[in-house]
């Protein structure tokens, strides 16, 4: 592990997520971000951060192909806790470029396809969101999937060049919902008709019983990870 990495997983280890997101913005004043997509876990990280009034900006990345609920949840989350969620939306040229050539339905069409249309709408805003910080903050759990349970609650993230920290990384998703309900936080009405992972709208679908957690996504690919480029290079390095 990186040392800076190892320093703040020793800084951070018997810290709750409250004080240890609160360490966390002392020590990268200025230069700390929290990814959120409105998911259940990364509603309760907004809301910790924001009902705590912790110096961390949070943003999203507005891919222009997310459900009508998830708007919704992300209006909802902006007025409840009167703070600004930045959006971070693709660049013009090259997603002009791939609908032009290949239509607006291209990703069902090969996995090279469905990664282009993920490295344009997500990775390089995601860049530019993370650009010039030094700690990102994820809802990543480690029962989300197989993959995930060889990641940390502390990472390096060379890509970025950046420290990785994932404060709920050892809830259960009943501890999340638990304190969903237990705060009354805003979430997305879909986890409640089996979308346990919520994407983008083309490439989302509910899950049967007995399904992966991610298995809704991206299901017409037949591949044992299916990640959009954003955690994947810490999950393939592992």
């Amino acid at each position: 592990m990186n040392p800076l990495a190892e320093n703040i997983k020793q800084l951070t280890t018997g810290l709750d997520p409250v004080e240890a997101l609160k360490k966390l913005a002392e020590l990268f004043a200025g230069e700390i971000v929290f990814s959120t997509s409105f998911g259940w876990e990364d509603q309760v990280i907004t809301h910790m951060i924001f009902t705590n009034n912790i110096p961390i900006k949070v943003f999203t990345l507005e891919t222009g192909r997310l459900f009508p609920e998830t708007y919704y949840v992300w209006n909802r989350t902006m007025e409840m806790y009167e703070n600004t969620i930045y959006a971070y939306y693709p660049q013009n040229g090259p997603l002009e470029k791939m609908l032009n050539e290949k239509g607006p339905s291209s990703f069902y069409e090969s996995v090279e396809n469905r990664k282009e249309c993920c490295g344009i709408r997500k990775v390089e805003p995601l860049n530019r969101a993370l650009a010039g910080n030094k700690c990102w903050i994820t809802g990543i759990r480690a029962e989300q999937s197989v993959n995930r349970q060889d990641m940390h609650n502390v990472e390096w993230d060379e890509a970025h060049n950046l420290v990785k920290f994932h404060p709920i990384f050892e809830w259960t998703l009943e501890e999340v919902k638990a304190y969903i309900k237990k705060h009354n936080v805003p979430y997305n009405i879909l986890h409640d008709r089996g979308f346990p992972s919520i994407g983008c709208q083309p490439c989302t679908r509910a899950i049967r019983e007995g399904e992966d957690f991610r298995a809704g996504r991206w299901w017409w690919e037949d591949q044992s990870k299916k990640e959009c480029g954003l955690h994947e290079l810490i999950i393939d390095n592992k």
